[in-house]
């Protein structure tokens, strides 16, 4: 039997999962249209994340966040994780209690212009940081306010996470 290293595994993991994803995608879009399937994807993206975080609270021993300096390195542990290789993204903080999320090249406006639905599309990708937050009871606010795939419409795509710590 061939051992794999941690790396190939998480690669191996990361784009099974991602393959699921696109194929669910696919066919909710062709059986139900994109209007459902964007409301089912935001929904199911972001309850997952919810639970996704608590684990990686667990796994981290983070009973509890209440600094944005807590926080980001939660956030820096777990996007390191849970990143595959074709994941191209980044996450800073410009100031205290900012959080940028840029994304430099993205799957999902990849596979949905393949799909030929990237008109209808809304982004999930984000949900998953929302649902990170809520599972952490941080409080938030994000800009910019966009439903559609601003990779699309701008060709870049970001999102300013503002937090309310002291």
């Amino acid at each position: 039997m061939t051992t794999i290293g941690r790396e190939e595994l998480r690669e191996l993991l990361n784009k099974s999962w991602m393959t699921h994803d696109a194929m669910w995608f696919r066919h909710c879009a062709q059986e139900c249209g994109m209007e459902k399937t964007n409301r089912i994807n935001k929904a199911a993206i972001r309850s997952a994340a919810v639970i996704e975080a608590r684990r990686l609270a667990k796994i981290f021993e983070v009973e509890k966040i209440d600094s944005f300096e807590g926080l980001y390195d939660f956030i820096t542990k777990a996007t390191d994780l849970i990143r595959a290789d074709f994941m191209k993204f980044e996450c800073s903080a410009p100031e205290k209690n900012l959080l940028r999320w840029r994304m430099h090249q993205c799957f999902a406006y990849e596979g949905v212009t393949r799909m030929g639905v990237i008109e209808q599309y809304e982004c999930g990708i984000f949900e998953r940081m929302k649902g990170w937050l809520e599972g952490l009871g941080i409080k938030y606010s994000i800009e910019p306010q966009i439903d559609g795939c601003m990779m699309h419409t701008d060709g870049e795509c970001f999102r300013d996470f503002r937090f309310y710590f002291e």
